[in-house]
């Protein structure tokens, strides 16, 4: 048990005023066929993510704090049943062969009625022995609204440029493919439509069958389900002549650069990345280039680049978390200036502009600090952490 804990009568555990009770249904063995009813009382307690692993009980995240929900620690066939129901018979020699499984759940509860999930299942090692962790994300029915998000008007502004990169980066858990979800929605809803859009995500998380858009169609690919990876995907895409392409990430060499071939021929694209800050976006996408292509792809990379927006949670004074984020219009001045000084300056002149210009991380967490939304110790590490050219996930 943690310390600081206490059980109390016919309830689960209390950490400080906080009571979350037990799973009542709580079987003496979770069968396949009972995955679903955990799973499901789960979401009706509102929990944001599900943790099921070996020798654990499960454990469930609601406004950031972890809760148990079942007395009883799992076992192997209690894991077994969980992996068999969600990923299928041949789960357990996956993880047996070293690899993680990636993937997204549905439950049905009737017609109109669905739940749907993000599933990470990773072999570790629990008591000296093979064990498996399950995380779950759960994920809203119908994607938000840029407006539910507060996102800054001069960010909804610039988000659809005619073409070109759009580029959505933080650590992983900074709500990226919300906010690339509620963008999304927000194109399919406009006047005008999305046109032909086309997604490759790994896995698949929102989708859109609930948005209204008559000049919108939107088909959603999942990687490396139906194809083997996102440069694969936007190549694919190129052969498929869409409006919009959305790529789930842009880490190598090969994406990148696919996605910036796709931003010069007249695509609007949109990728994420795992980088903190938007200095430091260009600097790692430059640096995926091997030495003698670097400067070549790095000058198409500026000129195709419209805008990079870094994203952060943090845990909300009263419960809950906050985004705050900090973005860059690549405009054709920031451009023409960028590509105007040598390379190697590129990290310390994008900052400049991004003070000047754009809208920095420490504003933001200023703003959220002094509106009493976070601590001062989440604004400490949010003014420190970012900016610093060092700083990267």
């Amino acid at each position: 048990m943690d310390h600081g804990s206490t059980l109390t009568s016919g309830q689960g555990l209390m950490i400080g005023s906080d009571v979350m009770d037990f799973w009542p249904d709580e079987p003496p063995r979770i069968r396949v066929e009972l995955v679903d009813d955990l799973i499901l009382w789960c979401v009706m307690q509102r929990a944001s993510d599900i943790t099921i692993q070996s020798d654990r009980p499960t454990y469930i995240e609601v406004d950031g704090k972890l809760f148990p929900v079942t007395r009883r620690s799992i076992d192997s066939a209690d894991i077994a049943a969980f992996v068999t129901k969600m990923y299928g018979l041949d789960a357990m020699a996956a993880l047996t062969a070293g690899k993680d499984l990636d993937m997204s759940y549905e439950i049905r509860v009737d017609r109109n009625t669905r739940f749907r999930f993000r599933v990470n299942i990773t072999a570790i090692l629990s008591k000296g022995r093979d064990g498996v962790s399950i995380t779950m994300r759960v994920l809203p029915n119908v994607p938000p609204r840029m407006s539910d998000l507060g996102i800054e008007k001069e960010l909804i502004d610039a988000w659809a440029p005619r073409q070109g990169l759009v580029f959505v980066t933080g650590p992983t858990g900074s709500g990226k493919t919300t906010l690339l979800a509620a963008g999304t929605r927000m194109l399919i809803e406009r006047p005008e439509g999305a046109g032909k859009m086309l997604t490759y995500e790994a896995p698949i998380e929102y989708v859109y069958d609930q948005i209204v858009g008559p000049h919108s169609v939107i088909a959603q690919s999942e990687i490396p389900r139906n194809l083997p990876s996102f440069a694969a995907g936007v190549r694919n895409a190129l052969r498929r002549k869409p409006n919009i392409i959305l790529v789930g990430e842009a880490r190598d060499k090969e994406t990148v650069a696919a996605a910036i071939e796709a931003g010069q021929t007249g695509h609007l694209v949109y990728a994420t990345t795992h980088t903190i800050g938007v200095a430091a976006t260009v600097r790692r996408l430059v640096s995926v280039f091997d030495s003698g292509e670097r400067l070549e792809r790095a000058y198409a990379l500026i000129e195709t680049t419209r805008l990079i927006v870094t994203q952060a949670l943090v845990p909300r004074v009263g419960g809950g978390r906050v985004a705050v984020r900090e973005f860059l219009i690549f405009d054709e001045n920031v451009r023409e200036h960028l590509l105007e000084v040598p390379l190697e300056n590129w990290t310390s002149e994008t900052q400049n502009m991004l003070e000047k210009y754009g809208r920095t991380m420490q504003k933001s967490a200023n703003e959220a600090y002094s509106q009493g939304l976070i601590d001062r110790r989440h604004y400490l590490l949010l003014s420190r952490g970012f900016g610093d050219e060092n700083t990267e996930s």
